[in-house]
């Protein structure tokens, strides 16, 4: 029996609100976390990532609140991002109801978080969340960013998943940085290239914009596919991608009885 493709539905939090642009800039309001969350557990969603896209001190309260309030009311995996810089960090982030942990740029600083990390909760509990965009200064032709893709690092993506996963990285959360926001489909080339190093699941994120969209990203290596705008603006439903999905021949867990479709 072969795994069945996820469905995640991605919410990036600023100041406890779903915001969404393209290319992170010209964010726009889309709504009440919760009650997005709240509405995706009910069409099915197989896990939820909240991503803090400010991540300032000022707003960490919020964000512990806001995780909090949707771990009260919905009861399927939420993987939290954004500002995470070390374990207590992560204690504090389950201790409020998160089941995974998103890093990027904490780990992009310092390596051996990683580990710290993954040896002290387990590798199941870390994601290891790039923001790539392609790039000829890189063997593999892709560069890891950061500052929501503003920013360049000297990270090779592909070296960079290997030592993650090698560190403890138990999860790749890969967002194209070129496709995120445009609807205009993922980024196959660059799927296909981490699923030949890695050895862990990789979510597929940045361009679905067509229920078409999404089993190529399956195809070309992802166990799971992320979406955020085509769900906030209802373009269609996560009930809708998966029939697309199973359509198309990938397994997928259907929603309960009575629940949305």
């Amino acid at each position: 029996m072969s795994i069945a493709t996820r469905v995640i539905p991605c919410l990036d939090v600023s100041g406890g609100r779903v915001v969404k642009g393209v290319n992170f800039l010209n964010l726009r309001d889309a709504g009440d976390p919760v009650e997005l969350a709240a509405r995706y557990a009910a069409q099915g969603a197989d896990e939820l990532t909240f991503l803090d896209v400010t991540a300032t001190v000022d707003d960490r309260s919020t964000t512990y609140d806001v995780v909090r309030r949707t771990a009260e009311q919905v009861f399927i995996p939420l993987t939290v991002g954004g500002g995470v810089r070390g374990p207590e960090d992560v204690a504090r982030l389950l201790g409020v109801g998160a089941d995974k942990i998103g890093i990027n740029s904490g780990a992009i600083a310092r390596p051996a978080v990683i580990g710290e990390i993954a040896d002290r909760f387990g590798a199941q509990v870390l994601v290891l969340s790039l923001d790539v965009k392609r790039s000829p200064r890189t063997p593999s032709g892709f560069v890891v960013t950061t500052h929501g893709g503003k920013r360049e690092t000297d990270l090779d993506a592909l070296e960079w998943c290997r030592e993650a996963v090698d560190r403890g990285a138990g999860e790749l959360l890969v967002n194209s940085m070129d496709a995120d926001g445009t609807l205009a489909g993922f980024d196959l080339e660059l799927m296909a290239l981490v699923r030949e190093i890695s050895p862990v699941p990789i979510i597929a994120s940045g361009g679905a914009g067509r229920l078409e969209h999404f089993a190529p990203a399956v195809d070309a290596g992802a166990d799971a596919v992320l979406a955020a705008s085509v769900f906030h603006d209802g373009t269609f439903t996560i009930g809708e991608v998966k029939s697309a999905l199973a359509e198309a021949g990938c397994s997928v867990r259907t929603a309960i009885a009575g629940e949305e479709s």
